[in-house]
């Protein structure tokens, strides 16, 4: 079993979001996979099914994003799982606009959903990071992460999520730099 993390703040008003790109990232991929409809569990929204031959349990905190942390750890310890087994996709602003990385363990970089999850886990948890890129000025950062898409990104992001979820099976089977070339290649046609 791997638990899979979509960060986001929950609610229609952040829907659209650069912050909630993980929530994005989490509907797509049980779309594509054809998971069940989520249900009320960890403090947030979970979802169990198969990708290829892992078993996968999607999570989408309800916690807001500064209290991700305690949703991943309660479903971490009902499942009796540990931090390698966990997953987190979130937005990132040091990398450009629809860029993708796989990294295990690392920092929080100010990202506060991080910043949760190390304190209730500790750091040593895959991160899948989204680059939603940086809109230059320290001061204008809040607005930009919390606020949406603009529609010139519309399409690019339609191509990343639907790039996400068609290479997942990579992610399960822990090829992250399969899962990154490809990704990396769909985004170029």
């Amino acid at each position: 079993m791997q638990i899979w993390v979509g960060l986001g703040n929950p609610g229609p008003s952040y829907a659209m979001n650069r912050h909630n790109v993980g929530f994005m990232v989490a509907d797509i991929i049980a779309e594509f996979y054809n998971f069940p409809a989520p249900s009320k569990k960890f403090l947030g929204w979970a979802q169990e099914g198969r990708i290829g031959n892992e078993k996968i349990l999607l999570l989408k905190p309800a916690t807001f994003m500064n209290e991700s942390g305690r949703s991943v750890r309660a479903a971490m310890d009902f499942y009796k799982l540990t931090p390698a087994d966990v997953t987190i996709f979130y937005d990132e602003l040091d990398l450009a606009t629809f860029k993708v990385k796989v990294r295990m363990g690392g920092g929080a970089a100010g990202h506060n959903g991080i910043r949760s999850t190390i304190a209730h886990i500790g750091p040593d948890f895959r991160r899948v990071r989204i680059g939603i890129g940086h809109p230059g000025d320290k001061k204008r950062v809040s607005g930009y992460v919390l606020g949406n898409y603009a529609k010139a990104e519309m399409d690019g992001l339609a191509d990343l999520l639907g790039a996400l979820g068609a290479e997942a099976e990579w992610l399960a089977k822990g090829d992250d730099v399969r899962f990154m070339n490809d990704i990396a290649m769909r985004m170029q046609d």
